[in-house]
């Protein structure tokens, strides 16, 4: 909004008043304040959370007599957001809503500012109507603009082989090829730079940090250069190049990552950071020779947006006791399990997160380092100098930690030293590939580790999957016979059984509340399939299974006992399995059974 009047100020903290937003008497504290410090009143309401920001910016347009609109959870279609230019949204932040009467209609911050919305009609051409919104909710929209892959962009790199404009990228393999200079090297990715091959990766890859992808994979084709990015778990095309891009683009990412431009053989690894979407991300960069070419696999690593809090993850209830009891421990083995992606590392960090602390010394060893964090000594691995997990843990031991994290136990000997390092006073926290949680203490049996150094050692296991959250828009529905069925198969034992039974049992299970078990029908939630929230969902979220290692379980292990049968335990002393935890989300609002079955059928 524009400065306001003396008078228009007045009238303002008149509407606050009036609609109960605040007291007379704060309002003339706040003014005292204000004067002391030489700070607007209004800013000050805003800053010291007397007010909310929505809340001031409808009074402000009552007052200058402006439509409002709240856009702080609102969700534009990239139809509508296509109607603006990114860039013109950005300048003069205003975002738009539709079209009205062959009226564009937008949410500006500066509504009641008559030139600015003059000047706004006609850089675009159009007559406007318009509505006050505050800046966090237009700056909520600006953030939903998604990089256009465009055709334009395509035809641009199809032409690429035709006028030349791709030999930039094969001089660069030909000079490093022969050993270039690094004066040379640095005078090439200068001129690179404005290629359109490297518009076209920082378009792709920008497109991928604002949407949250993973993973972007970059895969030849006998015709043609496919680009796909794993967003929220799943795998979706979003752009195919002409096959005569290949080569420039590959070359591209290989300078930045520092790999051997002229070696197409054998798989190579490397690394680089970008800055995109208004933040850093490290990528982790996996090439490999196929029949048609060179596939490329880009992983982001960005920890914004990220918790890494035991309760924002989806632990709760007896899985988020039993990991508590855990950690309180000074000694012994904390392991989670699960498949590539579902979330192990970002587990070990929450757990880090619990008892870090300034009395206690705590050093990783990952491959790689994820997420950086203060308080803690982090190892990245590098087998090429013979940092190897086993090694690097041999060094870790020797720096008086109390707490250690490998990232992964991969063979017997990393096994055996994590083992004597939990017999040593250390508490250690690591991960194994194993499909449940059972499954990792006769995955240790099968390294060669005694049964009788796991049985004292290990303390609580956990297994864990991710399934995708529902989406912002959604509603609810009444199940079918079919999820009704599953429901009470899979969850009845622990629903309650009586309106008296609810608040002990929804306590234990660590919900507000539960459905009672016989029902002919139970209460889903699924969300709204639009381009922001494929499917109806967006973002994930974990399912889980916990166990602590109680006697019974520690017996099963002496006897060498199968993974079926320390399950079947686990679940006899009271283990929410993955299947249930996701039901029991699914009931909660939070998934849907559909996508919980898609994700733990690997696992049941």
């Amino acid at each position: 909004m524009s400065v306001l009047s003396t008078a228009a100020q007045k009238q303002v903290e008149d509407v606050l008043v009036a609609g109960g937003a605040l007291t007379a008497e704060q309002l003339t504290t706040i003014k005292e304040k204000a004067e002391k410090q030489k700070l607007p009143v209004l800013s000050l309401l805003v800053s010291d959370a007397h007010v909310a920001d929505e809340t001031l910016t409808k009074a402000i347009a009552q007052v200058a007599k402006v439509p409002y609109v709240n856009l702080s959870n609102a969700r534009i279609e990239s139809a509508v957001l296509e109607l603006l230019p990114q860039d013109v949204a950005e300048r003069y932040m205003a975002v738009p809503l539709g079209e009205m009467q062959n009226r564009l209609v937008v949410a500006m911050l500066d509504a009641d500012n008559v030139q600015a919305v003059d000047f706004l009609s006609n850089k675009i051409g159009r007559p406007l109507k318009v509505y006050a919104a505050s800046e966090a909710g237009i700056r909520q929209v600006l953030h939903q603009y998604q990089p256009a892959l465009s055709k334009q962009m395509v035809g641009e790199m199809g032409n690429m082989g035709e006028n030349g404009t791709g030999s930039v990228d094969n001089a660069a393999a030909g000079a490093q090829g022969t050993e270039a200079t690094t004066a040379e090297t640095k005078n090439i990715k200068t001129i690179v730079q404005d290629s359109p091959i490297s518009k076209a990766l920082s378009t792709i890859l920008d497109y991928a940090a604002k949407n949250g992808a993973s993973d972007v994979h970059i895969e030849p084709l006998q015709d043609s250069l496919k680009i796909r990015c794993r967003i929220d778990g799943i795998l979706r095309e979003i752009l195919r190049l002409p096959k005569s891009t290949e080569p420039p683009l590959i070359s591209r990412i290989k300078i930045l990552a520092n790999l051997k431009i002229d070696e197409h053989r054998v798989p190579q690894d490397g690394e680089f950071t970008v800055n995109t979407a208004g933040k850093d991300i490290d990528l982790r960069i996996a090439i490999s020779p196929v029949i048609w070419g060179e596939q490329v696999v880009i992983r982001l690593l960005d920890k914004s947006g990220t918790s890494l809090k035991l309760n924002d993850m989806g632990y709760v209830g007896r899985a988020l006791r039993s990991i508590q009891a855990g950690i309180k421990g000074t000694s012994g083995m904390i392991l989670t399990s699960g498949p590539t992606g579902s979330g192990k590392s970002t587990s070990l960090y929450a757990l880090l997160q619990e008892v870090k602390s300034d009395a206690i010394n705590i050093v990783t060893l990952e491959d790689p380092v994820e997420y950086k964090m203060s308080g803690t000594n982090q190892i990245q691995v590098n087998a090429d100098v013979g940092l190897t997990f086993a090694n690097g843990l041999r060094s870790i031991l020797r720096q008086d930690p109390d707490v250690v994290m490998v990232g992964e136990i991969r063979d017997k000997e990393t096994a055996e030293l994590a083992v004597q390092a939990s017999l040593t006073g250390h508490l250690v926290f690591s991960t194994l590939h194993t499909n449940s949680a059972a499954g990792i203490l006769p995955r240790l049996l099968d390294m060669g580790i005694e049964p009788f150094l796991i049985a004292s050692t290990v303390r609580t296991v956990i297994g864990q999957r991710l399934v995708r959250r529902i989406g912002h828009a959604s509603e609810t529905y009444q199940s079918d016979k079919v999820e009704t069925d599953a429901i009470q198969k899979t969850i009845g034992h622990l629903l309650p059984k009586s309106e008296a039974e609810i608040a002990k049992i929804a306590e234990d299970l660590g919900y507000k509340t539960l459905p009672l078990q016989a029902q002919s029908a139970y209460t889903l939630t699924k969300g709204k399939d639009s381009p922001e929230t494929p499917g109806g969902y967006k973002g994930r979220m974990g399912i889980y299974e916990v166990f602590s290692i109680t006697e019974q379980i520690q017996d099963l292990i002496l006897k060498r006992a199968t993974s079926d049968e320390i399950q079947k335990m686990a679940e006899a002393q009271g283990m929410i399995t993955m299947r249930e935890d996701g039901y029991l989300k699914a009931l909660a609002g939070h998934t849907t059974i559909t996508e919980v079955n898609r994700v733990a059928s690997a696992s049941a």
